[in-house]
């Protein structure tokens, strides 16, 4: 009995990321239906355990002002999680981040498509600058 609850614990311990999707909530992906990197964003959310919805449309511009996205913070897609907005290819430990911390804000925005973030290629030459909005003015939210 001892060493079924031992391996019942370790099991826990390794469950793999996509065995979290219950703990996390259900993320809605607004994107083109052309755009090869919001797709593989989404992959990326997935992979780590988002359960995923997507939403296409030809033009986002409605759906990034409706979610209050300010202009200078647009990304590439609008995720929208938990209550939140998150804008761009934003890391899965950032998002967690704000999942776990709530903020009072609307969400958090990587602008623009950095190479090298999640769902991008290329090799990162900078760290990604990951900006929080809704609550005041923009700020620096986290740096990866």
């Amino acid at each position: 009995m001892r060493a079924l609850h031992i391996l019942l614990a370790l099991a826990l311990l390794v469950a793999p990321a996509s065995g979290r999707a219950g703990a996390l909530p259900e993320a809605t992906l607004h994107k083109t239906p052309w755009c090869g990197c919001c797709t593989e964003y989404g992959r990326y959310l997935e992979q780590h355990g988002f359960a995923l919805r997507i939403e296409e449309t030809e033009d986002l511009a409605p759906v990034k002002r409706r979610a209050g996205v300010p202009p200078a913070l647009e990304g590439c897609h609008t995720l929208a999680v938990g209550g939140y907005v998150v804008e761009g290819h934003v890391p899965v430990e950032v998002l967690l981040r704000l999942l776990r911390e709530r903020p009072a804000i609307k969400g958090i925005s990587l602008p623009g498509m950095p190479a090298g973030s999640p769902g991008m290629g290329g090799e990162k030459a900078a760290p990604l600058t990951i900006y929080e909005f809704g609550g005041g003015e923009p700020k620096v939210y986290a740096v990866d």
